[in-house]
């Protein structure tokens, strides 16, 4: 026999022992005991996250202006020229200069607390600084009032023209700001003149004023605050404030005045 046939007969007989040792092993396989299979993978839906971003604020829609009223000779000062029908234990506070971003909220809270309407006289520029600010005193409840848009303490002296652009922007920036339009008006220091009166009766408003003032604006302490306000008496209009500089002692002092004249029978009204 030749080589290359040699050669040949030993390949043939690889082969046929490769291909028996396959078909053992698949009858190996055939035959095992079927065992628990492992779960198949499935594929996970992919969703979208949800949008956790908070909505933006819808800006108020301003108000029609208000009809004039009569120009009035004087600012109102007492409870019941306003309201007829309050009771005679009626007392009116009311809040001056903000809003501000460190003293509004603190005296929003300390009203909350004792749960006291208030009237916030606002500045214009004020507004237009912190107008989130004026849109949550008005979401608590409060009233508003105008009072001017720089506060200018000489307001009695300045020209008719320019005392009712101090009137009018301040208007408009409160209403543009909260969705309301002030009944009132509060003249910077209480300085009236007959431009005054006449540009507050053009936009509607009644001209206010106050019978207790504790000065906090200058900080006289907050022994001072307390003894003036607690002077209150029914048909009393208080003034405070809370801008217009450092007002921890105006906070102070309310906490401890507003629950001893609501216990001396003191009924806190909404002007």
């Amino acid at each position: 026999m030749e080589f290359r046939d040699v050669m040949t007969r030993r390949r043939m007989l690889t082969l046929g022992a490769a291909s028996a040792a396959l078909l053992l092993a698949g009858d190996r396989v055939k035959g095992a005991p079927a065992g628990p299979r492992p779960p198949l993978a499935r594929g996970r839906a992919v969703i979208p996250p949800a949008n956790t971003s908070p909505s933006p604020t819808p800006k108020p829609v301003p108000p029609p202006p208000l009809p004039p009223v009569p120009r009035r000779k004087e600012a109102v000062h007492r409870v019941h020229d306003l309201l007829p029908e309050a009771p005679p234990n009626a007392i009116a506070l009311t809040i001056d200069d903000g809003p501000h971003p460190e003293w509004t909220p603190k005296m929003l809270d300390v009203l909350a607390e004792h749960d006291v309407k208030a009237t916030f006289s606002l500045i214009g520029i004020q507004v237009k600084q912190y107008p989130k600010l004026a849109r949550r005193i008005v979401e608590a409840g409060h009233q508003l009032c105008n009072h001017t848009m720089n506060h200018p303490l000489w307001i009695a002296e300045m020209s008719s023209h320019k005392v009712d652009k101090e009137i009018t922007e301040a208007h408009h920036r409160i209403a543009d700001a909260t969705g309301v339009a002030p009944k009132f008006f509060r003249s910077p220091g209480g300085a009236w003149s007959r431009a005054v009166f006449g540009s507050a009766a053009r936009h509607g408003m009644v001209p206010i004023d106050w019978d207790i003032d504790p000065r906090d604006w200058s900080r006289p302490g907050t022994g001072h605050i307390k003894r003036s306000m607690l002077a209150a008496k029914g048909g009393d209009v208080l003034l405070c404030h809370d801008g217009g500089g450092d007002r921890s002692e105006t906070i102070k002092a309310l906490r401890q005045v507003l629950p001893k004249l609501q216990a001396r029978g003191l009924s806190f009204v909404q002007l």
